[in-house]
């Protein structure tokens, strides 16, 4: 066995320097996700379908859009950073672009796992208010049903065992969100 395989097999699932964030993360994301249900069944049913309640399962995929826009950013930068643009840049533009790949790099799984609680938030939310087939509501079903192999691959992305899927299933998911949000 060479160096490189004893350090893959030795290595954990979620490396020690992620892991108390990622854990963080978790715990933040169930206990949201709990609460928000929670109150939501809480709510009379004439609630329920009301305007009211219309904006506030809109204002959870808003809080999505968000934090998906900040885990897309680290394909965006990534992508930036490995052009041959890169060397014709201000080096202190490139400094600054650098340290803003590092920062999101290092946050792109915590807030990934907020960003899926929200997305449950909402899709719980809107079959709660009615599920009506129309564009919309299926370009968000099919974002949804993408979306549930995005953790799985990145889970494998750690041990190098995912051959990419990840990133396949999260620009699939990324093309089906961005219809769903801006369409």
């Amino acid at each position: 066995m060479s160096t490189q395989e004893e350090k893959v097999a030795k290595q954990t699932w979620i490396p020690q320097k992620e892991r108390i964030w990622v854990f963080g993360a978790i715990a933040v994301s169930v206990i949201l996700v709990l609460w928000q249900l929670w109150s939501m069944y809480q709510l009379p049913s004439s609630t329920l379908h009301s305007r009211s309640f219309e904006h506030t399962y809109k204002d959870y995929g808003s809080n999505a859009r968000l934090a998906l826009f900040f885990v897309l950013a680290n394909y965006v930068l990534a992508f930036f950073i490995k052009q041959r643009v890169w060397g014709y840049l201000n080096p202190l533009l490139k400094k600054w672009i650098a340290a803003l790949f590092r920062f999101v790099k290092n946050w792109h799984t915590p807030v990934a796992i907020l960003a899926i609680a929200f997305i449950l938030i909402h899709a719980v939310a809107v079959f709660m208010y009615g599920f009506k087939f129309d564009f919309h509501n299926i370009s968000g079903l099919l974002a949804l049903i993408v979306l549930l192999p995005v953790p799985v691959s990145g889970l494998l992305r750690y041990k190098r065992l995912d051959r990419k899927w990840h990133l396949r299933f999260g620009l699939a998911f990324a093309v089906l969100f961005l219809i769903h949000a801006y369409i």
